[in-house]
C-alpha cells in the first residue's frame, strides 16, 4: 500500500515558497540520486510558504526505499510539522515490564513531521516520524485558516480518489448481471481478491486516521462509503437542525467534507443489516482490535503471538467492513459472497484464540492476564456472532 521511507531518507529538502506547488529532494540510504518532488498543493500553514530542511540522525536503507521511483510528479497529501504525539520514553523491553506491572509509561508530547504525497507511478508515500532535525526558512507567504482547511479537504479527496483506485470497485451495472447461484471457483476467488483489496485499504485508512477527533467521518469518506457517511449526517442533523447550511460542492463535483452533513437523505429503515450504519459485528471486531494493540503494544515482531493477534483481529475488521458495512453502491452482496467472507473471519478468528492462549500460557502479571482474558472471551463472542450470521444467511 503506502511507500514508508522515513527510515532510509538521509536527508531532505521541501520548498513550498510559491504557492499552489511543492517541490523537494531526498536523499536515501543505499541510492546516489535524490528523489525529486514535483507536487501540486501547498503544505499545511505551519509549512506553507517555507523551505523545510531535515536529517535524519540514523538512516537505515531498506527495500521501498531501493525500488521507489526517483522523481515523484503529483499531488500533495498531509505535509507538517505540527502534529503532536505522545512519544514513549522507555524501550519496547522496559515498555512492556512497566505495563505488566501496571504502572504509566513515561512519555513526553513531540512534533511529529508528517509529509504525505500520491505520486504518478508509486502512489501514496509517507514520511513520519519524530526523530528527524528541522530547520524552517522564514514564511515569504502566509496561508490563513480558510486555506489551509481548504488545502486539508483536497487532501482528503486525494486519499479518497487513492483509496478508490486501490479497491477498485464494479460499477453497480456489472454487479447487476452477476449470477451468484452459478458462480465458480474461479469467480469467487476473484470476488475475494476485491475483498482483500478492500480489507487492505480500509487498514491503512484506520491507520491514518484512528487518533483524529472526526477519524470514524473521515475513514468513511476516504473508503468512498457514502451511505455510512449519509447516516452519520442524519443523526447529527437532527441533534444539530439549527446550525444546517447549503451544502458545498468543490470544482471537481465533489460533496465538500464539512458540508455532508447539510446534504444527508433518509435510510432505507427495512435493511436487515443497517444498510447505511456500521453493522455491529463489525464495530465490535474494530474495538477489539485497538484494544488488543494496547494490551499486547510492547512486542510486535512479526510471526510473534502479539503480532499474530493482532494482525488477525485486523483482518477480521477489514473484512466484515467490506462484508457488512459497504452498501453504498446501493446493492446488496450475494450471499455466497457473504458466506465465504464470514468463513474467512472464523479461521482468523480461531488463529487469534489460539495466539491469545500462548500470550497467557507465558504471562504472570495478574492484571494482564485478565486483559488477555477478556480479549480472548470477546473473540469467542465474535465468533459465535459470526455463525449465528452465517445460518441465517444459509
Amino acid at each position: 500500500m503506502a511507500w514508508r521511507i522515513d527510515e532510509a531518507v538521509v536527508r531532505g529538502e521541501i520548498d513550498n515558497t510559491v504557492e499552489g506547488q511543492t517541490t523537494g529532494r531526498i536523499w536515501l540510504a543505499g541510492r546516489d540520486e535524490p528523489l525529486t518532488l514535483e507536487l501540486v498543493g501547498d503544505c499545511w500553514r505551519d509549512l506553507a510558504g517555507t523551505r523545510l530542511a531535515f536529517q535524519n540522525p540514523s538512516p537505515v536503507a531498506g527495500e521501498d526505499s531501493a525500488e521507489i521511483e526517483t522523481h515523484q510528479k503529483g499531488i500533495i497529501g498531509d505535509m507538517t510539522a505540527s502534529r503532536k504525539a505522545r512519544v514513549p520514553l522507555v524501550g519496547d523491553g522496559e515498555m512492556r515490564e512497566i505495563h505488566k506491572s501496571g504502572g504509566e509509561i513515561p512519555c513526553e508530547w513531540k512534533n511529529v513531521l508528517y509529509l504525505e504525497w500520491f505520486s504518478e507511478i508509486n502512489g501514496r508515500v509517507v514520511i513520519e516520524t519524530t526523530e528527524f532535525k528541522l530547520d524552517v526558512s522564514p514564511h515569504e507567504w502566509t496561508m490563513d485558516v480558510d486555506g489551509e482547511e481548504a488545502q486539508k479537504l483536497a487532501n482528503l479527496n486525494a486519499m479518497r480518489d487513492f483509496m478508490a483506485q486501490v479497491i477498485r470497485r464494479r460499477e453497480p451495472s456489472e454487479e447487476a448481471v452477476d449470477d451468484s447461484d452459478n458462480m465458480d471457483e474461479f469467480a469467487w476467488e476473484q470476488r475475494l481478491k476485491e475483498s482483500d483489496r478492500l480489507t487492505d485499504a480500509y487498514q491503512e485508512v484506520l491507520e491514518k486516521y484512528m487518533e483524529d477527533s472526526d477519524c470514524e467521518r473521515k475513514e468513511a469518506f476516504v473508503m468512498g462509503w457514502d451511505g455510512l457517511l449519509e447516516e452519520m449526517a442524519e443523526r447529527d442533523e437532527a441533534s444539530t437542525r439549527e446550525d444546517s447550511d447549503e451544502p458545498a460542492i468543490d470544482a471537481g463535483g465533489r460533496l465538500d467534507f464539512d458540508d455532508i452533513a447539510d446534504n444527508a437523505d433518509f435510510a432505507d429503515d427495512g435493511d436487515p443489516f443497517g444498510k447505511y450504519e456500521r453493522h455491529p459485528l463489525q464495530a465490535r471486531a474494530q474495538e477489539l482490535a485497538l484494544r488488543a494493540m494496547d494490551v499486547v503494544s510492547g512486542e510486535s515482531s512479526q510471526g510473534s503471538p502479539s503480532y499474530l493477534l493482532i494482525s488477525n483481529l485486523l483482518q477480521v475488521s477489514g473484512k466484515l467492513a467490506g462484508a457488512l458495512n459497504d452498501r453504498s453502491s446501493g446493492y446488496e452482496p450475494e450471499a455466497g459472497y457473504v458466506l465465504a467472507i464470514l468463513k474467512r473471519c472464523l479461521n482468523w478468528l480461531n488463529e487469534s484464540v489460539g495466539a491469545c492462549q500462548e500470550l497467557m500460557t507465558s504471562e504472570e502479571d495478574a492484571d494482564q492476564l485478565a486483559a488477555l482474558a477478556h480479549i480472548r472471551s470477546t473473540i469467542f463472542e465474535i465468533r459465535d456472532g459470526i455463525t449465528e450470521l452465517r445460518r441465517e444467511l444459509k
